[in-house]
């Protein structure tokens, strides 16, 4: 029984974890999405709340799971997840029955799963869960009060820590469709092979004041006495989407400038302002005196924005600016402003405005260099994250057995 105990606790402890640690990479993607579920009902006016709440959302379910697989605070941490799941199990019911959002976003871009998937996903969840919740007053490998809460503070400091980096500096891990080394070009390529959406196609006809439905094998094509009245298209099944779908840039005339960007030989920077008048006004300058910069040495530089060309006035004024879907642009990159450094149309490397190298080290040698030194730098923070949590994770699960043979010593 004591086994079954641990292993239970270590099971929802690891998905709790799990959870918490991937939408903490991106906890900007996952306040774009809480913001997705607001608008869907109807409650827009909580959208200043969305980034608190999703930072929030996930502190609660890593720190939830990190004290039950190191033993700290079992019975807090016991009630947490059951809370969580009570709470979340019939609200991704409600939400698979009604669909408002197609994507749950529980793990983040990390693992994409349709809202059914979400709510059955929960369901089997619950089963070590209620489990854990059962036996929570079993003290086999709980921490005692103090050493608890000295690991839980611990936890919660690292993980703030963590997502306050991948706000300032963008997401550790990249788990969207414009990562550094897509093409876009190829990535919004459809094969000639890739299988088509299916529609069943049916058209409705009027006689003698009678309505009726035909498909394009009957439908009375001769018969002038039908009067045709619409056409309704039910999608059957979905045929391949492309990686990339939906990028568009556009001038202010209207003109589709999407294939000289992203085709284009040699380098191109891109500054992502989704709206002008609400990015960062420190990022704003860092932009313009960058633009200003690669203009000097004929490097294509373009503000792409999801501001009307009538409200971007005076803020792109001397610089070729491009417009875009704001979801896109959200999904391009997540800082505001972000900038987006294109190579042969590759991505070759990504800033947010805390990060972005000043405008002298553009100007001093090849920019493939200075994408390197970026890439190089964020994957030596990605390993020294990596190694820290692989040991906290490590520590949390050898705790409660260290300390099981530790009781056991004791009571001899």
């Amino acid at each position: 029984m004591k086994l079954l105990i641990q292993t239970a606790r270590i099971i929802t402890g690891l998905l709790f974890a799990f959870s918490g640690f991937v939408k903490g990479i991106d906890p900007m993607g996952t306040a774009f999405k809480l913001g997705d579920y607001f608008s869907a009902f109807k409650i827009g006016f909580l959208d200043d709340l969305a980034l608190p709440l999703s930072l929030l959302l996930c502190l609660v379910e890593f720190t939830t799971g990190m004290m039950l697989l190191s033993g700290a605070l079992v019975k807090p941490a016991s009630w947490m997840a059951a809370l969580f799941m009570a709470i979340f199990t019939p609200l991704t019911l409600i939400l698979a029955i009604w669909n408002p959002v197609s994507d749950c976003g529980c793990f983040g871009d990390a693992i994409v799963l349709t809202n059914w998937q979400t709510f059955i996903k929960n369901v089997i969840i619950i089963i070590p869960v209620v489990f854990v919740f059962i036996t929570r007053n079993d003290e086999t490998g709980v921490m005692p009060l103090k050493a608890g809460l000295n690991f839980t503070v611990a936890y919660i400091f690292l993980f703030l820590l963590f997502m306050r980096m991948n706000l300032a500096w963008l997401p550790v891990i990249d788990f969207r469709p414009y990562s550094i080394g897509t093409n876009i070009a190829e990535g919004m390529t459809v094969p000639q092979d890739a299988e088509p959406d299916k529609y069943d196609i049916r058209f409705i006809y009027e006689k003698d004041g009678k309505q009726q439905e035909f498909t394009l094998e009957n439908y009375p094509a001769d018969d002038t006495m039908w009067k045709f009245i619409d056409q309704k298209s039910v999608l059957i099944s979905k045929g391949y989407e492309p990686p990339i779908h939906g990028f568009s840039l556009m001038t202010e005339e209207g003109t589709d400038m999407t294939e000289q960007v992203t085709r284009k030989n040699g380098d191109v920077v891109l500054m992502v302002a989704r709206r002008l008048d609400e990015s960062d006004r420190d990022g704003l300058m860092k932009g313009y005196s960058l633009g200003i910069e690669l203009q000097k040495r004929g490097t294509d530089f373009h503000i792409v924005t999801a501001t009307s060309p009538a409200g971007a006035g005076p803020l792109v004024t001397g610089f070729s600016t491009l417009y875009a879907d704001e979801t896109t642009l959200k999904t391009v990159i997540r800082s505001d402003p972000g900038f987006v450094f294109l190579h042969n149309g590759t991505v070759a490397a990504k800033w947010s405005y805390h990060n972005l190298p000043a405008p002298g080290k553009f100007s001093n040698g090849d920019l493939n260099a200075l994408a390197l030194r970026s890439r190089v730098t964020a994957e030596n923070r990605l390993i020294a994250i990596c190694v820290v949590m692989s040991i906290l994770v490590a520590m949390a699960l050898a705790l409660p057995f260290r300390m099981k043979k530790t009781q056991e010593i004791n009571n001899l």
